[in-house]
């Protein structure tokens, strides 16, 4: 009896160790949480992503943080307006593909994939922000309701942090190819970490037109689009100056 108990010891012993240690690497691992808002209402809405590493101690202003965000064919992204705020430093997206029709319908338009490059938040350590403005495309009218709803799947997050960063040992993560910045066209190695989402996906509400009322919207366009042009030609042959030209 004392033989085989002797030689099972050390490896009930070395087990329970590893699993100890393994259970306190996680336990002491600090979580990654992301919270997400959608502000504005109708057409033109503002994404709010906040990203939280966890209370570390660690100085992580040595870490760069992405969010891959992916579009429904019902929301968009204006490129020109992007530029615009990458020229005020605001906020630092690219768009792929590049090529965006912004005055496509919902059921013309396709997905879109946006990497957004988050900032430091000031009054936070640990944490990264950062805000999209995206835009609903034109649906189709329905029978019942004047809303359509516009899923926003849960983002991934992207970490580049130095190899002796303690937390990425501990982080369940996998290695993707990324862009590095909107500065440069080259890919960078990127950590796909899990984390903990506060809300569920985000569902937005788009405004849409009713089928009973197409009679109505047609009429009245078509009136408008007679008047006005009546009026234009009215005004050109009253204020106009005509020229014949003789071509003989």
């Amino acid at each position: 009896m004392r033989g085989p108990w002797k030689c099972s010891l050390p490896i009930s012993v070395t087990w329970l160790l590893c699993l100890a240690g393994h259970w306190y690497a996680q336990a002491t691992c600090p979580d990654i949480t992301v919270t997400r808002e959608v502000l504005k209402d109708g057409f033109h809405r503002d994404l709010l992503t906040k990203v939280e590493l966890g209370t570390v101690g660690e100085d992580i202003g040595c870490c760069s943080v992405a969010i891959k965000e992916q579009l429904p064919a019902g929301l968009y992204v204006d490129p020109n307006e992007l530029a615009s705020l990458q020229q005020h430093n605001r906020t630092e997206a690219l768009i792929v593909p590049d090529a965006v029709d912004v005055e496509a319908p919902e059921y013309l338009a396709t997905d879109l994939v946006v990497f957004i490059y988050m900032k430091p938040e000031p009054r936070c350590t640990h944490c990264f922000q950062a805000t999209l403005p995206v835009h609903c495309r034109y649906h189709r009218p329905t029978e019942n309701d004047g809303r359509v709803p516009a899923a926003l799947k849960n983002p991934e997050i992207l970490i580049r942090c130095p190899e002796s960063f303690p937390p990425m040992k501990c982080w369940k993560h996998s290695h993707v190819e990324a862009p590095c910045s909107v500065r440069t066209e080259s890919t960078c190695h990127w950590n796909n970490v899990k984390y903990k989402p506060v809300n569920k996906e985000l569902i937005l509400q788009v405004p849409v037109g009713l089928k009973q009322h197409s009679s109505l919207v047609c009429a009245v366009t078509l009136l408008t689009t007679v008047l006005c042009s009546s009026l234009v030609l009215a005004a050109v042959c009253k204020h106009g100056h005509f020229f014949l030209v003789n071509c003989s």
